[in-house]
């Protein structure tokens, strides 16, 4: 999908003197590159060392098409210390080709749910053990008990006490009862299915029994919104922005993850500027690290911002990026400091123009990197005069080096 309310332009009536296109998901590219396809909507998550890429969509080939899914048998696998890419087929239950889904990695489990494929939304649940010593890596769809939230996409998640907690997102009124409010989008009426809206519901799952509860939350609750901004930090999940109705906002948030309570954080000075479709990734225990997104006047934004918890202040981060905007990207943290933000959109998506989908990998330096990360890139950087002493180096690191070579569609700041 490609706005919190606007369908892919694949999925939208055509004049009667238009040919309708196959279903997006059919029009799959045979990718024999080194590194992934350029896309937006996808998910990536982080092991710490590693950061697995799935799902999306990008521009279409051939004549005839706007874009389409791509492959959802395969997993784009990014060793973030070496900086190269290694793409791995998967099998069992695969999920269908999606964009918008909210996707974490636990104990190096990858956990995979909702989303919005060629057929609409969706409230599945997947897992992929990404530990697994199996030549391909096997998709679990997990039954889960309880009752599910709606079909939607766009969501946000949590991690908490091995539980999941999703908040918000844009898709199908709830079958059952819920707690909290969901907020029709009219325009979606005019669209083929079901009509669909915004909401502000929260949903846990647990990680040990699989089953899904509503919390009872107090507070001052967020407005209902999709393609906001989570992170978790210790107790406290934090939400910024996000899209409701014709509004990209940016009220802040925080969830007492023991307690239920909803707070909203009002901050002094300078702020970032009302988005969706942007990252908001912690970088420590006092810090949040903002990045990029689309403004209600529909400008991609290259911006980025640090939120100091105990401060309770913005600052503006300066950084190399400025002519590289991006909306709808992934953004995970290394163990050496680092955030990195892969994929996304560079214009806007909405505009009837070609989407400028990007597979690049920027990379944002938030700390100083460790002596043995600056020996390695010195060793690399002269290694005409260094490479007669590499067999000298120890075998680990030795590995890393030679892992280095051919690294590509990587951007430091």
């Amino acid at each position: 999908m490609a706005d919190e309310n606007e369908e892919l332009p694949a999925d939208e009536e055509l004049p009667a003197d238009e040919e309708l296109p196959a279903p997006a998901e059919d029009a799959f590219e045979q990718l024999e590159n080194d590194s992934p396809a350029e896309r937006s909507g996808h998910v990536a998550v982080t092991d710490g060392r590693c950061m697995y890429v799935w799902g999306g969509y990008k521009n279409a080939q051939v004549r005839g098409f706007y874009d389409f899914y791509l492959p959802r048998d395969e997993i784009w696998i990014y060793n973030m210390e070496t900086g190269r890419w290694k793409k791995s087929k998967t099998e069992g239950d695969v999920p269908p080709s999606m964009s918008g889904s909210c996707a974490v990695c636990v104990d190096r489990v990858v956990y995979l749910f909702g989303g919005h494929h060629a057929r609409g939304n969706t409230n599945k649940f997947y897992m992929l053990n990404s530990r697994s010593t199996d030549k391909v890596l096997q998709w679990v769809r997990v039954e889960c008990q309880g009752v599910p939230p709606s079909s939607k996409d766009k969501l946000g998640v949590w991690v908490y006490k091995n539980r999941l907690i999703f908040f918000g997102g844009y898709g199908y009124f709830p079958e059952g009862k819920q707690r909290g409010t969901f907020e029709f989008d009219e325009t979606s009426f005019w669209n083929s299915g079901l009509p669909r809206g915004w909401n502000d519901h929260v949903h846990v799952l647990d990680l040990e029994t699989f089953t899904w509860s509503q919390p009872i939350t107090t507070g001052k609750t967020p407005s209902p919104r999709a393609a906001h901004a989570c992170a978790t930090v210790g107790n406290r999940g934090y939400v910024f922005g996000g899209r409701y109705r014709e509004s990209r906002m940016n009220d802040f948030y925080y969830l007492n993850l023991d307690t239920w309570e909803w707070s909203e954080i009002l901050t002094q000075g300078i702020c970032p500027v009302g988005r969706s479709w942007h990252s908001l990734t912690p970088i420590s225990s006092d810090h949040l690290f903002l990045f990029g997104g689309f403004t209600t006047d529909k400008q991609p934004l290259s911006d980025a911002w640090i939120y100091c918890i105990s401060k309770n202040e913005w600052v503006q981060f300066e950084h190399n990026y400025s002519e590289k905007p991006r909306l709808w990207h992934t953004a995970c943290a290394s163990e050496e400091g680092e955030v990195i933000i892969f994929g996304g959109c560079a214009n806007n998506l909405l505009a009837h123009s070609k989407a400028a989908h990007s597979n690049e990998i920027l990379v944002f330096s938030l700390q100083p990197r460790s002596l043995v990360r600056l020996c390695l890139e010195a060793v690399i950087c002269f290694k005409e005069m260094l490479a007669s002493s590499w067999n000298c180096l120890p075998k680990h690191l030795l590995h890393s080096v030679n892992q280095r070579f051919g690294s590509n569609n990587t951007s430091g700041s």
